[in-house]
C-alpha cells in the first residue's frame, strides 16, 4: 500500500492542503492522511494513526520533511518507527528511505537527520522574525494581539438565548452550538456579563 501524509500549520481556511493533496496523489499515494497541526506539535494524531495502520513493506510518501516534523527528535523518533516497522518512507523529488530490510543505510539516515536540522532551523528563524516584527510593531505603537472585546462586540444571538443559559434551559455547549460560538467565546462573553 502507498500511503500520502500532507499537513498544514493552520486551518482550513488560512491554509490550502488541496495542493499537497493533489502532488501526493500524482506521485502514487492511495490512501492519504492529512491533518491541520503545527510541525512541531507534539503530537500529531493522522501521522500516529497512519503510522500505526502501516503494514511492513508499504510505503509513506510526502514532499517534504518539514510535513513530517519541525524537530529533529520528533523526525529521528519518526524516522525509527519506519525503520521498525520496515517500511518505505519517500520525500517526493528528494530522499528514498528504505527501511523495507529493517535497516538504513548510514548516508541516507545523515541525509534525512541533517534534512531535520534545517526544517527546526527554518522554524527558529521564522519565529525569531515574527517576534522581531512584533516588536517592532509595537514600538510603532500597534496593537500587538487580538483587540479587547467590549459589550458592544457581543452579537445578537448571544443575548437572545443567554437568558435561557442563566435559568439552566441550555448547558454551555448547546448555548455554543445555538450561538455557532466556540465554548471559549462563550466563556469569554458569559465572564464579561457578570
Amino acid at each position: 500500500m502507498i500511503y500520502g501524509y500532507a499537513r498544514c500549520s493552520t486551518s482550513e481556511d488560512k491554509q490550502d492542503v488541496n495542493r499537497q493533496i493533489r502532488e501526493l496523489k500524482a506521485a502514487g499515494a492511495q490512501e492519504i492522511y492529512f491533518e491541520y497541526e503545527h510541525g512541531d506539535a507534539a503530537v500529531k494524531e493522522r501521522l500516529s494513526s497512519l503510522l500505526e495502520n502501516a503494514h511492513s513493506g508499504d510505503t509513506i510518501i510526502t514532499l517534504e520533511v518539514s510535513r513530517l516534523a519541525r524537530s529533529t527528535k520528533q523526525l529521528c523518533d519518526i524516522i525509527e518507527n519506519v525503520r521498525q516497522k520496515q517500511l518505505c518512507l519517500v520525500i517526493v523529488g528528494s530522499l528514498t528511505v528504505d527501511c523495507t530490510k529493517g535497516e538504513i543505510d548510514p548516508m541516507t539516515n545523515a541525509f534525512i537527520q541533517m534534512s531535520g536540522v534545517f526544517a527546526e532551523l527554518e522554524l527558529r528563524i521564522i519565529r525569531q522574525r515574527v517576534r522581531s516584527g512584533m516588536a517592532n510593531a509595537k514600538a510603532k505603537g500597534a496593537q500587538i494581539g487580538r483587540p479587547k472585546a467590549t459589550a458592544d462586540d457581543i452579537p445578537q444571538i448571544f443575548y437572545r438565548h443567554y437568558p435561557s443559559y442563566k435559568n439552566g434551559q441550555l448547558n454551555l455547549s448547546e448555548f455554543a452550538r445555538v450561538c455557532g460560538m466556540s465554548r471559549t467565546t462563550i466563556y469569554k462573553y458569559c465572564s464579561m456579563m457578570k
